[in-house]
């Protein structure tokens, strides 16, 4: 009788593809382990960051996107055309890699030069003289100012509370009733304006506690509300709320969000959110003529740090265009930020503007005719919008 054989696999193993499997695996924890640790040693400016992850990732252009896959796929390259400059893949990888475009130089200078920083934001749609050497720009108060240890007196204020000429309001029968569809609120509510600061010429200086940019709040309502517009104002004191908890100027935004969603959780009706700057340029950028009348002119600012900021921006543009139509020129530009902030509490809602009034040598006559057109036009533009969405409105009703 044969002995059975044992059914089976024998694997043999030689021992230096052992050793050699080992040691691979022990060098990749270590190459691991030390990148790991060259990364968390460096300095937190050369840090590889989600921002800066971010912000290499927009680089990357709906054409440039295009080439690149054409190179794999020759046909889709046949949409841009044959006059397109086909750019090189070291071109590509140089800009992916340093976010640095050699179009434009503020894309290396904004990180050299002090403050230059403040610059890096793109122009959408300006008027004709709005360009980068006079966009629109916030500055920071000294330390003394925002903690109103040194506070100007006030001057010329005799006239501020006096209503302006303005325009005639047509009653055009439409109203909100008791809504509140807008809501304006002053992240930056101590900004003022040099004219009523006696002494004051350095446009750093101009803020004050009383006399300041909640004042166009206040119009704008006004003006608002003869055109049927229901509108609500937010004077919260965020200047005081930094001083209280010894923040510095650029937590503004921080502590003016909470202002925002608790007036829109008291207020459901809340349609549009305007926060009310004013901006650091002199007159001769801010300032405009229309019927020999002197207005103070407007900007719009986007933040872009958050992922529906199209629609803010989209809102923002429509208007743009439309105050300009009716008053050519007043608008000057249609600005998007990536840099600091550059979210601006607008995340909360696809509505949300933030809007420069004039500079710091504006007078209140200029910016008040200002708050009177932009109302003028907002209310045509609301009407319309809430005409369009009537029918919509009714369809659900009825469902």
């Amino acid at each position: 009788m044969k002995p059975l054989k044992p059914n089976g696999f024998i694997v043999f193993v030689q021992g230096t593809s052992l050793l050699k499997i080992c040691g691979g695996f022990l060098l990749f924890l270590l190459l691991i382990f030390s990148i790991s640790g060259v990364l968390t040693s460096l300095k937190p400016e050369f840090r590889i960051s989600s921002s800066s992850v971010n912000t290499a990732t927009n680089k990357v252009t709906g054409e440039m996107l295009y080439h690149l896959l054409g190179w794999e796929n020759h046909h889709l390259l046949q949409g841009l055309g044959e006059e397109k400059d086909k750019p090189t893949l070291m071109n590509f990888v140089f800009k992916l890699s340093t976010n640095i475009n050699l179009d434009d130089p503020r894309s290396l200078l904004g990180r050299e030069l002090p403050s230059f920083s403040l610059y890096d934001s793109k122009i959408v749609v300006a008027s004709e003289g709005t360009d980068y050497t006079n966009m629109p720009m916030e500055s920071t108060p000294p330390l003394e100012v925002l903690r109103a240890e040194q506070e100007a007196t006030l001057q010329n204020t005799e006239n501020i509370d006096q209503p302006g000429e303005g325009n005639q309001v047509p009653d055009s029968g439409l109203t909100t009733g008791e809504r509140k569809v807008v809501h304006l609120y002053f992240s930056h509510n101590r900004e003022s304006y040099l004219p009523y600061l006696k002494g004051e010429t350095d446009p750093n200086r101009a803020y004050h506690s009383q006399l300041n940019v909640t004042k166009i709040g206040d119009k704008l309502k006004e003006e608002l509300e003869s055109r049927g517009i229901g509108t609500s104002v937010d004077k919260t004191d965020i200047n005081a709320i930094l001083n209280k908890k010894e923040l510095g100027y650029g937590a503004s935004y921080r502590e003016s969000r909470p202002v925002v969603q608790e007036a829109m959780a008291g207020n459901k009706d809340i349609q549009y959110i305007i926060d009310i700057h004013r901006d650091a340029k002199r007159k001769e950028h801010t300032t405009l003529t229309i019927n020999g009348k002197n207005y103070a002119k407007l900007a719009f600012v986007i933040g872009k740090k958050h992922a529906n900021y199209e629609k803010n921006l989209q809102l923002a543009e429509k208007l743009h265009k439309l105050i300009n139509e009716k008053y050519p020129g007043l608008s000057r530009a249609v600005i998007v930020k990536s840099e600091g902030n550059a979210k601006y509490n607008q995340d909360l809602s696809e509505n949300a503007m933030l809007i420069e009034f004039g500079g710091v040598d504006n007078t209140f006559e200029e910016l008040y005719l200002s708050a009177g057109a932009l109302a003028d036009v907002f209310s045509d533009f609301y009407w319309q919008a809430e005409k369009v969405n009537q029918p919509v409105q009714g369809q659900t009703d009825k469902k």
